[in-house]
Parts: C-alpha cells; sequence; structure tokens
C-alpha cells in the first residue's frame, strides 16, 4: 500500500522512518519532507494546505493512506477535502476533520469544550480587541503569575507566563493591538497559572475507542533549566517516570474517556492521534491543551520505544479495531535532544552545512528543519534542525548517549541544551 505523509519536520521523518519498516508499506512519500525524510521516502514538493495538488497526487499515484503530521493543514480542513472527492474517499486519512481539529486550531473553543464536559482545566477568560478594556480590568483583579495564550496556531511560540500586571499588560498589547503572534492573536485566552510538572499523553482514536501510546514530557524553554523563550521543543523523555499507573488511570478516567465522551455528544467526528498535554499538580492531571496530532520532539522519543509495526495500528484504526489493538512497548528510555540554530527561536541562520552525520552510531537523527544543496550535502534550513535519540536502559545511560552525538554533529553557532531530563534523573 502507497503512503503519504503531510509535513516537513522531525515528527515526519520519524512516522516515515517507522512506517518503513513495515512490510504492507510499499511506497511511502511525503509532502514536502526534508533532506532525512528523503533517505527513508520519496519527497513531493507540494505545500501542506495546497489540498488540490495533494488529491491529484493522492490520485495520481495510488495513495490509499495519508498520515497528516502537521497541523495547519488539520485546522485547515484536508481531511473533509479528502471526504468531499469522491474518488478518494476509500482513503484513510489519518487526522481529524476541521470540527475535530478546532481542539487545537482555537483554544477558546478547546477550553469551553472542557468546561462543557467537566475535564480538568485551568479557570480562563477570553478577549479581543473589542474587549481589551475588560482584558485588563481582568489582569488588574487576577493572580499572578498568569497565563496568555493566542487563540488560534502558533508553531508553539503563542503561550507567555507573565510574572506581574505590567508584563501581562505589555503582552496582551503585543498580542490584541500589535498582532505579534498575527490572525492567531486575534483572540487571547487568559488562564490561572498551574504550578506543577508537565507530561505529553497520546492517543491514537477513532472518536470512541482508543490505544493508548507512551507517553513523554517535552522542554519548551530554549535556556537550560526551563529559562528564556518558548519554543516549538528543546528535547523529550519517554517515559516520564512520575506518570505512574496510578496518576495514569486518573488520565483515563478524567480526561481522556470524558473527551472522547464529549465528542461523541457533540456529534465532532475524530479519527487520528491527540495529544493531551498535561500538568501533574499534587497528583492530580489537568489539561494544558489539545493538540490533533503527534508532537514534535515528543513523536521522535515514543515512536523509537514502540515496537509494534505501525501501519498494522493505522489498519487497525481503518477496521474499527482499536479496542482489542495491543502496542508492544519497549521498556527502555528514550532521550531526545534537539539540536537548533543560532538565533533561534528569533531571526535564525539557514544554509549552514551540517557535518558529523556518520558519527552517531547507535542513536537516530530525525531531521527537523534540512535541505540537501547541489553538491549533495546536508544544510540547515530551519529553527530546529535536527533531533538525536538515543534509548538506554537507565535515563543517565540514554542522555549520555544523546548528548555524545550532539557533540559530534555540527554547524556554524548551533545550539542545543545540555539538560534535557534534568528534572526526572
Amino acid at each position: 500500500m502507497n503512503v503519504l505523509i503531510i509535513g516537513s519536520g522531525g515528527r515526519e521523518h520519524a512516522l516515515a522512518w517507522k512506517l518503513r519498516q513495515s512490510e504492507y508499506a510499499e511506497r511511502i512519500y511525503v509532502a514536502p519532507g526534508n533532506a532525512g525524510t528523503a533517505q527513508v521516502a520519496t519527497n513531493i514538493d507540494i505545500a501542506t494546505t495546497d489540498f488540490e495538488v495533494l488529491a491529484k497526487f493522492a490520485d495520481d499515484y495510488d495513495i490509499m493512506m495519508v498520515v497528516v503530521g502537521q497541523e495547519a493543514a488539520l485546522v485547515a480542513g484536508i481531511h473533509d477535502y479528502f471526504k468531499k472527492l469522491e474518488y478518494l474517499r476509500h482513503v484513510l486519512v489519518v487526522g481529524p476533520c476541521k470540527d475535530g481539529a478546532q481542539l487545537e486550531g482555537s483554544k477558546d473553543f478547546s477550553k469551553q469544550f472542557m468546561q462543557k464536559f467537566n475535564i480538568p482545566t485551568a479557570r480562563y477568560a477570553t478577549f479581543t480587541e473589542a474587549t481589551y478594556t475588560e482584558a485588563i480590568s481582568y489582569l488588574q483583579d487576577h493572580r499572578y503569575p498568569v497565563v496568555l495564550k493566542a487563540d488560534g496556531l502558533a508553531a508553539g511560540k503563542g503561550v507567555v507566563i507573565a510574572q506581574n500586571f505590567e508584563e501581562a499588560s505589555d503582552q496582551l498589547n503585543g498580542m490584541l493591538h500589535l498582532r505579534r503572534f498575527g490572525e492567531a492573536g486575534s483572540k487571547v485566552v487568559i488562564e490561572e497559572f498551574l504550578d506543577g510538572i508537565e507530561v505529553s499523553v497520546f492517543i491514537l482514536t477513532d472518536g470512541k475507542e482508543y490505544v493508548l501510546l507512551p507517553e513523554a514530557k517535552d522542554y519548551k524553554r530554549i535556556g537550560e533549566a526551563d529559562t528564556g523563550l518558548n519554543t516549538g521543543g528543546m528535547g523529550a523523555i519517554s517515559p516520564v517516570p512520575f506518570a505512574d499507573a496510578i496518576f495514569m488511570q486518573k488520565v483515563e478516567e478524567r480526561i481522556i474517556k470524558p473527551t472522547l465522551q464529549g465528542l461523541q455528544t457533540d456529534k465532532i467526528s475524530y479519527t487520528g492521534f491527540l495529544f493531551i498535554g498535561l500538568i501533574k499538580v499534587n497528583d492530580e492531571p489537568y489539561v494544558i491543551e489539545y493538540n490533533v496530532r503527534l508532537g514534535d520532539p515528543e513523536t521522535e522519543a515514543i515512536l523509537p520505544r514502540i515496537k509494534t509495526d505501525l501501519f498494522e495500528l493505522f489498519r487497525a484504526l481503518h477496521d474499527g479495531e482499536l479496542s482489542r489493538f495491543k502496542l508492544d512497548i519497549d521498556p527502555r528510555t528514550a532521550a531526545t535532544i534537539m539540536l537548533v540554530a543560532g538565533g533561534y527561536p528569533g531571526d535564525f541562520e539557514k544554509g549552514d552545512v551540517i557535518s558529523g552525520l556518520d558519527e552517531p552510531g547507535d542513536v537516530l537523527a530525525f531531521h527537523a528543519g534540512t535541505a540537501q544543496n547541489e553538491k549533495g550535502q546536508i544544510m540547515s534550513n530551519g529553527g530546529r534542525v535536527m533531533a538525536l535519540t538515543a534509548l538506554g536502559d537507565t535515563l543517565p545511560e540514554a542522555l549520555v548517549k544523546a548528548t555524545a552525538a550532539a557533540e559530534k554533529i555540527t554547524w556554524r553557532n548551533r545550539y542545543y541544551r545540555k539538560d534535557i531530563g534534568f528534572d526526572l534523573k
């Protein structure tokens, strides 16, 4: 069967790498892909939201499965587009329709959804430019720190934790008046700050049944000891020691099952991954956000731990057999370290030749922002450039291996955090 993966990051490289191991995946295409996906699949130069061209390609190349890695395509309705074309209705699209994608596409929508179905989350209020004065009054009366979130998609960077009123009002002005995050910030969700430790939980679901995937913990801040600006993710660890059986039972009973029941009650169709960003507060789980695809860099940490054929998991999704599907999980720890370009997450550099790619040993190198030049050399082509994943019997062992590989793979001004997993040792 021919498979098309939508996206161009480390997540999509990991998906292509994993699907390549299946005897059932004949040809794997990635649109648009990167220099890493080109090593395990065929890159197709089509934009992730160019649905007309993607649909024609799927028809011309006998695509039977589309795995949507990138959220913008889902929020824009790629699944709906394929469903409306009679000649593509047989294609399994792994990713929700537009109504389900609102869970990530609008933080206000997702907060309303959680409130409606009694899913534990932080208290909040939503404001627009028209209600800016009310928002300022709300901030004046709020306890600090406080969290401000751009309502729409902002590449993982639309969240600010403000320590005082002056900082919060400045950020609110930047979002609503100065359009710091463009249209994504035309609404701002202001919510209480929850003090705890975060964990990412993933399921594959048909909207009723689900398979629970390995959990992970990612690290968003650019600086060590979780300081500095938010990024798309600087590294990840899986499994997460504090997400024990008792905690995960609470997650399933209080969050996963009510979420799926809410989707059914509101008649929201959902076929694909659901990523639940959680925070553990005094041993209790609260939802920070929903994402409607796998996380990045969490994917690069969890897929190497899944021994099961990923294609067979997707086939179980298609056949309505998720409730009977059992994953085989590697008990070892995966540690992922992200190598990023100088200047990221601000203005960053591109086009630098990467050296040392033949030296990572048994560490997996998932390309995130890379391209190949006319000489066949791999170059940096994004802010987050490469995710290095190592497996070890212990977390320290995995981190030593991943860090050793990070030292060998270099380019001008490349940077990585040396303290990934520091809070879990």
